[in-house]
């Protein structure tokens, strides 16, 4: 950039001249999107499958992120590379429509762009190599279809449902822990699940965490839990048949909307300043009183006078809490949401069967529980400690009479806050399994054992094309095999030769549910290690990444701005 000057003196500024620019054209601009894309995709392969490594990020401000999901660990990293953000955009559809899957997704489009790019330096243009991964995508489609199959679930045998959910955490940091959490997940989504509708609200499912303590303090509560506790010590701890009313008006006298000033010069108009004021109080108290509630939970906080004049009219209360929290109280206990004292009415109060205050430890942290809703349908699911990298797990499950799940660990450390947030996303992924299963109850088989089925009905299904698509079609088989050999290699196995006995396996016994073995348990049959997936998860994996691939490779020229 550089200043001149006309034939009048007036100045002007020179830009860089626009072929400055740095350009790519042609099969060099593709082989450089591709590169982009693979390497994406590199990161993330060591992380497929139960035996997956973890990444370590860390933010510009020092926070710590130890996690193996695919959709996290992209979103975490500072991707400058356009391509590389259309992979991250990839595994974020993932995880937005399925919530589960979204390593895999991006470990496939790799695979696909490592393929095309044989085929281009061959010589075959990359719309006919498109067009063929179209064709191939559609045939995959459409053989998970038929090799899936359908497993009927009720509410008191939800066992199905948890071996689903159990292979889903299998790849995850509480992997030790997978039965217990999917048991967790599983009625926490049938609380709020419409069979009739085969419809789940998942936002009527709050996940919460608590730092200390230990796994065994995990619960699921069929109601609601606030970081809060009661606003005076006095106060009672456990209320049953509670009325709560839900309040976002201050317990504190009016203030006009304009300035003023009061001027207080003898002690008779104090104190009629002070009885009016307390005359205020009263009325407020009173107001909820007459209303007939029990607990008052308000969105801001009162002084001490009105603490401690609620706590001599027994009536309970907590201050402070946040908006989102009032909303969801509101939900679950079917109460209105009162802006002002005038309008507390009997038919705007919720309603909850126990609202009690837990303590936690030593620390005295305490909580408070709001359970047995009036809208019974909605949960939290309440992580305390996570147990990582330990040898000595044991735990045991037992539900107790008031209706909340305890989870029993035994474990020689506790957990942190980094460990609680990546059981939040196990948990989460859990969840959105379940949801899918409800919505459509088809599964697949595991273990790399439907990506090798489609692989072998693709590369069957080539020859009937006589197109140079054909060597797209097969091209899309071999990247399907990666997926397979990627699970071998980070279980420790060979790859090639453990990829190759199944392939032989399925064909010659033609059972397309034999997998890789990376439990080491003994079979390769998936239906024996009760290995599933979801089939619109896997379908969906399929068509993102054929997607994204096709986009990647109709790019031909990259035009960006040099670098001042």
């Amino acid at each position: 950039m550089a200043l001149a000057f006309d034939e009048f003196g007036r100045p002007f500024i020179l830009i860089k001249q626009q072929d400055e620019k740095s350009r790519l054209r042609g099969l060099d601009a593709q082989k450089a999107n591709i590169s982009a894309g693979k390497a994406v995709s590199r990161i993330l392969r060591t992380s497929l499958g139960p035996k997956g490594m973890d990444k370590m990020l860390q933010s510009p401000d020092g926070d710590v992120v130890i996690t193996n999901d695919g959709a996290t660990i992209l979103e975490q990293m500072d991707v400058d590379n356009q391509i590389a953000k259309l992979m991250v955009e990839l595994s974020r559809s993932q995880d937005y429509e399925i919530g589960d899957g979204t390593t895999g997704v991006v470990v496939l489009a790799g695979a696909l762009l490592e393929q095309a790019e044989q085929l281009l330096e061959r010589g075959i243009h990359p719309i006919r190599i498109a067009e063929g991964y179209e064709m191939a995508s559609r045939i995959a489609f459409e053989h998970l279809d038929r090799i899936a199959q359908k497993f009927e679930f009720e509410v008191s045998n939800i066992e199905p449902l948890v071996q689903t959910c159990m292979t889903t955490l299998n790849s995850k940091m509480v992997n030790r822990c997978k039965r217990s959490l999917a048991e967790i997940a599983v009625k926490a989504v049938l609380s709020v699940a419409d069979l009739e509708r085969k419809d789940v609200n998942l936002d009527l499912i709050k996940v919460e965490g608590k730092v200390g303590g230990k796994l065994e303090d995990t619960e699921l509560v069929y109601g609601i839990t606030v970081d809060k506790d009661m606003s005076h010590p006095q106060m009672p701890k456990r209320i049953e048949d509670a009325k709560i009313a839900i309040l976002t008006c201050p317990f504190e006298p009016p203030k006009p909307k304009t300035k003023h000033k009061v001027d207080i010069d003898t002690v008779e108009k104090f104190q009629t300043l002070r009885l009016q004021e307390q005359k205020y109080f009263d009325d407020m108290v009173q107001k909820c009183k007459d209303v007939g509630a029990t607990l008052v939970i308000c969105q801001w906080g009162f002084d001490d006078e009105a603490n401690h004049l609620l706590m001599h009219r027994n009536l309970p209360a907590v201050r402070w809490v946040g908006g989102v929290e009032l909303e969801l109280i509101a939900i679950a206990t079917g109460g209105r949401i009162v802006p002002r004292f005038q309008e507390l009415t009997p038919e705007k109060l919720g309603m909850a069967g126990v609202v009690r205050e837990k303590s936690f430890g030593t620390t005295k942290d305490r909580m408070l529980y709001i359970e047995h809703c009036a809208n019974s349908r909605a949960v939290t699911i309440f992580i305390r400690g996570v147990v990582a990298g330990l040898t000595d797990i044991s735990f045991s499950y037992e539900v107790e009479s008031v209706g909340i799940i305890y989870v029993h660990y035994s474990a020689a450390r506790q957990g942190n806050k980094m460990m609680i947030e990546e059981t939040k996303r196990s948990v989460h992924d859990a969840l959105c399994v379940a949801r899918n299963l409800i919505r459509n109850n088809s599964i697949v088989y595991g273990g790399g054992s439907a990506e090798v089925s489609c692989s072998i009905a693709v590369e069957a299904a080539a020859d009937r094309y006589p197109g140079v698509e054909q060597y797209a079609i097969r091209a899309f088989a071999d990247a399907l095999d990666f997926v397979p050999m990627a699970l071998a290699e980070n279980s420790g196995l060979q790859p090639i030769e453990t990829l190759s006995a199944v392939k032989s396996q399925q064909i010659k016994e033609n059972n397309p549910y034999c997998g890789i073995d990376c439990n080491d348990v003994g079979t390769t049959d998936m239906r024996e290690q009760n290995v599933f997936e979801t089939l619109i998860g896997k379908q969906q994996q399929i068509l993102l990444a054929t997607q994204v691939v096709k986009m990647i490779l109709k790019i031909d020229d990259v035009i960006s701005p040099s670098d001042f």
